[in-house]
């Protein structure tokens, strides 16, 4: 059931930019920036900050590896719109992008370095019981991630389960792959802020 209170509700200068972004994309604004900007004081202006941070911020992970931590801690929580929005995006971000459907179809198999793997294994493992331990950071070091790696994973995981969250509790119109490719250019041009 969609939630229909991020149809209404905005400042008039925001109704202009999305009036504005309709016009010139030929498409809707998509309820992810519908959200952000429907309460800015309150979620908004403060979730766009720790977003872009996580996943645009300076890391030893590139762009393309912190998309597909997003589609993967997406696809952990079973959120189609995140899961269409980021595997666009890291597609887009790695060269040739086979290793996201790879990664999403069967991360054991997947054509990925091991620190990266088992950071993976770590962000859905915390996503789907809610917890790690000691033991699992170590197994995640011992496969060559370092320890602003792991941090700068779990600020993606974080992230992303609060968005998909989100997007699931207002129902988010999971969009056409052409409007994912769309939105994954945006992203990897202007980023999340």
């Amino acid at each position: 059931m969609r939630l229909r209170i991020l149809e209404r509700g905005y400042r008039p200068g925001t109704k202009l930019l999305f009036a504005f972004i309709r016009l010139f994309s030929g498409r809707p604004v998509p309820d992810a920036a519908r959200l952000v900007f429907y309460r800015p004081d309150f979620y908004g202006a403060r979730m766009k900050e720790i977003t872009h941070a996580a996943m645009r911020g300076p890391s030893e992970w590139s762009v393309g590896d912190r998309e597909l931590m997003a589609a993967y801690v997406s696809t952990v929580n079973e959120c189609a719109f995140c899961v269409g929005a980021h595997s666009a995006t890291a597609a887009r971000a790695y060269p040739g992008g086979i290793q996201v459907a790879a990664v999403l179809a069967d991360l054991e198999s997947a054509p990925i370095e091991a620190a990266l793997r088992a950071t993976l294994r770590l962000l859905g493992k915390l996503t789907h019981e809610g917890s790690v331990s000691a033991e699992d950071v170590r197994i995640v070091r011992s496969a060559g991630a370092s320890r602003q790696q792991i941090e700068d994973a779990l600020a993606v995981c974080f992230a992303f389960n609060t968005t998909n969250r989100l997007a699931d509790a207002f129902g988010f119109e999971v969009l056409d792959p052409e409007a994912f490719e769309a939105g994954a250019k945006y992203l990897l041009k202007r980023g999340y802020g």
